[in-house]
This record gives structure tokens, C-alpha cells and sequence, in this order.
């Protein structure tokens, strides 16, 4: 299997959309248009992988991100890596990773990564502790605040732990 990463254009955007399912998440046209608009402001790249000629998945950097212990640092973050279920173990993930990591490393040296906490980010936890990437210290974040103890907190796509990986 061949896979092409390019930059999103606006062409992309109705075979994202369009899509069986990234996750079962269907998202809207309006999300890749914000994600295009960032990019075309560089202030995020979107990258999107091709198998042959069927979108397989796709990845952003966020070159100031939201998290703020990142911010304070300048560590951008990898953001919202998605690939459609036929192209999982089939080295999609793996290609994303590797060119966010070459262009993230060229600016920095440190990239960072939230993670969400339950069964469905399973793979992608392992993926990136395999990478290298080890837990930025600050604990559990929801919402990007840190979760004290005793505090309640809904365990959904909010919840995470963010990793960092330093370039070698």
C-alpha cells in the first residue's frame, strides 16, 4: 500500500467530509474550512493521507496550542490525528506521525500530544509511548485545567494526558 501525505487543500475537503467515518464522529465541512483558513494564516498545518486515491486519514499541528503549559513553552502540538478504520495497521498512522514529527523538529525541539483517557484511544496511547513521547508530569487535564484530586470529572474527549517528545 502507497501512501501520499500532502497538505489539505480545498479539494480535500468534500472526501473528508464525505467519509464513512473517521472515530463515528462525522464532522463538518465548517471544521476542515476553520482547519484550512488556520493553515492558509499559518498558524496550523493539516496534513492528509492518501492511499492510492482514497483519503485514509489525517493529522494537524498546532503551532501555539490551547494547552497552556505548551503555550508558555512554544511546544507545538500534534492535534486530531484520524484514520478511517479499513487503514488502521496499515502504517497510515505511523506516516502521519513521522512527517509531523520531521516539520514540527525543524522548528523545535519539542513536539507535545494530548491523549484521550478511555478504550477507543487505546492504540493511539501505545503508539505514542512507543514513539518515544512520556508524560508531560502535570496529570489528568479536562478542558485543559488540571484535575485535582477528589474533583469529578466525565471521562469523554476532554479528559486527557498530554505527552511531550523531545527531538534526538
Amino acid at each position: 500500500m502507497d501512501i501520499t501525505i500532502k497538505l489539505l487543500e480545498a479539494q480535500d475537503i468534500p472526501l473528508l467530509t464525505s467519509a464513512r467515518s473517521f472515530l463515528n464522529w462525522n464532522t463538518p465541512e465548517s471544521y476542515f474550512q476553520d482547519l484550512l483558513s488556520e493553515q492558509d494564516k499559518d498558524r496550523r498545518i493539516v496534513l492528509v493521507a492518501y492511499s492510492d486515491d482514497d483519503i485514509a486519514g489525517y493529522v494537524t499541528i498546532r503551532w501555539q496550542s490551547d494547552y497552556p503549559p505548551f503555550a508558555e513553552k512554544a511546544i507545538p502540538e500534534i492535534n486530531d490525528l484520524r484514520v478511517l478504520p479499513e487503514f488502521r495497521c496499515r502504517g497510515v498512522a505511523t506516516a502521519l506521525m513521522d512527517e509531523v514529527e520531521k516539520r514540527i523538529f525543524k522548528v523545535s525541539s519539542m513536539a507535545g500530544i494530548g491523549v484521550g483517557l478511555y478504550a477507543d484511544y487505546g492504540p493511539a496511547q501505545r503508539m505514542y509511548i512507543l514513539r518515544g513521547y512520556v508524560p508531560d508530569g502535570l496529570g489528568l487535564q479536562y478542558k485543559n485545567q488540571t484535575v485535582k484530586p477528589g474533583r469529578d470529572v466525565f471521562v469523554d474527549d476532554d479528559l486527557l494526558l498530554y505527552f511531550i517528545k523531545e527531538r534526538k
